[in-house]
């Protein structure tokens, strides 16, 4: 979810002139997200973001979390990951299925959306570097309801279902084939589908790097960009669902939307966007469905990140 977020308001943002800027500057809200800690990776070449789309339902309502179907759930996961490269060779979206099974530093083996709600900013961005090997220079989030009322703001999105349409009860997602415009809610219920879906989690990232396109295409265009009616109200709702890094700013902001909207133009498994690599999907007694990493191709595919190669080619599906 925070991926389109994040594209839709640096487009307003660089379109909308200086006093904006500083305006919008001095509004982005942060977090403490990373920690020091033995055995740290070493910085790599280029600039490694974590976007997350956190499913905390602390402040909704309950007529919201009835219309959201997110039910009543206090534990704060991720339904979002994406690791995001910028560097000389351009911009690379990694998506990091929420059920991959890997070590969480203080806490065993778990689901990596887990460590969030363990630990916070702090010890997922941790999880991640050391599942990865790479050294993450920012991260942003973005919640259930930020996510909703951005995607309103826009007026919609337009979001073309494939054959077969999508209905999961679960998530409220009841689509069919076709092409159609969705507001803050659909949209939600579609990216967050997975029970229905035959790939699981799999299929869900895939609908995830689709909405990139679909909010990037509307925030771009003059019925956006140039309407103050409608970038003034987007631009506020965008700054109010985002919470970055202490040391991130509109700035970085700005320079990671400008590589996320040429990545996310990119067809399906291109070296722009694509998944870990897998190696197996099963059961484990406490934790449920779980993924497995293919250890060798993944760490491929993280060295060549870590190094601003391009992506091996066996990484890209």
């Amino acid at each position: 979810m925070v991926l389109w977020t994040v594209v839709a308001l640096v487009v307003v943002v660089a379109g909308a002139g200086t006093a904006v800027y500083f305006w919008a500057d001095g509004r982005v809200r942060t977090t403490e997200a990373f920690g020091e800690y033995a055995g740290r990776p070493k910085a790599g070449k280029g600039t490694d973001w974590l976007l997350i789309g956190s499913d905390s339902r602390a402040t909704l309502t309950p007529e919201q979390r009835r219309e959201l179907h997110v039910g009543s759930n206090e534990v704060r996961n991720t339904d979002t990951l994406m690791i995001v490269h910028q560097g000389d060779h351009g911009t690379t979206m990694v998506s990091l299925p929420r059920d991959s099974y890997v070590a969480i530093p203080g806490h065993g083996q778990g689901k990596i959306n887990s460590a969030f709600a363990q630990g916070g900013p702090k010890l997922l961005t941790r999880t991640v570097e050391q599942a990865t090997g790479l050294r993450l220079d920012h991260f942003a989030e973005v919640d259930f309801l930020g996510f909703v009322d951005v995607v309103d703001a826009l007026g919609g999105v337009r979001i073309c279902v494939p054959a077969g349409g999508l209905r999961d009860e679960r998530s409220g997602a009841d689509f069919a084939a076709g092409c159609q415009e969705m507001n803050g809610v659909q949209a939600l219920a579609y990216v967050r589908a997975r029970y229905s879906d035959p790939e699981g989690d799999l299929g869900r990232v895939r609908r995830q790097r689709q909405l990139v396109s679909a909010v990037a295409e509307k925030a771009s265009s003059p019925a956006v960009a140039l309407n103050p009616w409608r970038a003034g109200p987007f631009l506020s709702a965008s700054l109010h669902a985002v919470t970055v890094d202490r040391a991130a700013g509109v700035r970085d902001l700005f320079r990671l939307g400008r590589g996320l909207r040429g990545a996310a133009d990119d067809p399906e498994g291109t070296e722009r966007a694509l998944t870990v690599p897998l190696q197996s999907e099963g059961e484990v007694p406490g934790a449920g469905d779980v993924v497995v990493w293919d250890r060798r191709r993944a760490g491929e595919l993280f060295a060549a990140v870590r190094e601003d190669r391009p992506i091996p080619t066996s990484d890209l599906k």
